[in-house]
């Protein structure tokens, strides 16, 4: 019996990344995981993976990895590209530095990730890009400036994406969630717009698993290489904006 094809993650040490991991490596499918705490992806002890320190800023160590992984799993079919920050807070107050961060990692980093298998996908006339937007790449809230432009980023050049790789039969998924239990809010400086945010959570009784986002992504993936789901975009039920 061969071997499904390899998956691979970034920002996949928790949240959604990690669900995703889990998810993939269930069905039996080898993982490349990337993120920027080694340790915890070890901890999974997810059989055939490939565990990979990765700052997504840098665009030599995420091609290191692929390459790594390939070597011994063949051909990323998958790349999730799914490293994200957020960083709330009121644009008129908030340190420039903590756009930056967010414009490096949201927006380069992802640039950074397809960059890594876009050529391989283009001479396979097969692969799929899974990129990580957001529900604030649709439409805008308080506290998310540049959070939401980055995403709006993610949302328009996937859509270009698409079109470029549709001639090629490569596919491109864009992920949409709105509140997810994750620990995005971790890197959150601004304490008003943290209250402001878990307040919203909590009037819409918490978010939702990140593991039924995963769940939503493998069976994305599994529809034939000539359907494409080109958004996935969930929220919890009672999440009114």
């Amino acid at each position: 019996m061969s071997r499904k094809p390899l998956i691979a993650i970034t920002g996949a040490s928790s949240g959604i990344g990690a669900a995703t991991a889990h998810a993939f490596s269930k069905a039996g499918h080898p993982v490349l995981m990337m993120a920027r705490r080694l340790e915890k992806m070890e901890a999974f002890g997810l059989p055939n993976s490939i565990c990979a320190r990765v700052d997504v800023r840098d665009r030599a160590q995420i091609a290191e990895a692929v390459k790594a992984a390939e070597g011994r799993f063949g051909p990323v079919d998958m790349m999730f590209a799914n490293a994200g920050l957020l960083r709330l807070g009121d644009i008129a107050k908030q340190d420039p530095d903590e756009w930056d961060e967010m414009i490096d990692i949201n927006t380069k980093g992802v640039m950074n990730t397809v960059h890594a298998v876009l050529d391989g996908m283009i001479a396979r006339k097969r692969g799929t890009l899974a990129m990580m937007s957001s529900i604030a790449g649709r439409k805008v809230y308080p506290g998310h400036t540049i959070y939401c432009g980055t995403k709006y980023f993610v949302h328009a050049v996937s859509e270009s994406l698409r079109e470029y790789l549709s001639d090629y039969g490569v596919r491109v998924l864009v992920l949409s969630p709105g509140v997810i239990e994750t620990e995005v809010l971790d890197h959150t400086t601004d304490a008003d717009a943290l209250a402001s945010y878990k307040a919203n959570k909590a009037r819409m009784g918490g978010g939702i698993a990140a593991d039924i986002v995963a769940d939503l992504i493998l069976n994305a993936y599994q529809l034939p290489q000539n359907a494409l789901v080109q958004e996935i975009c969930i929220t919890p039920t009672r999440q009114k904006f």
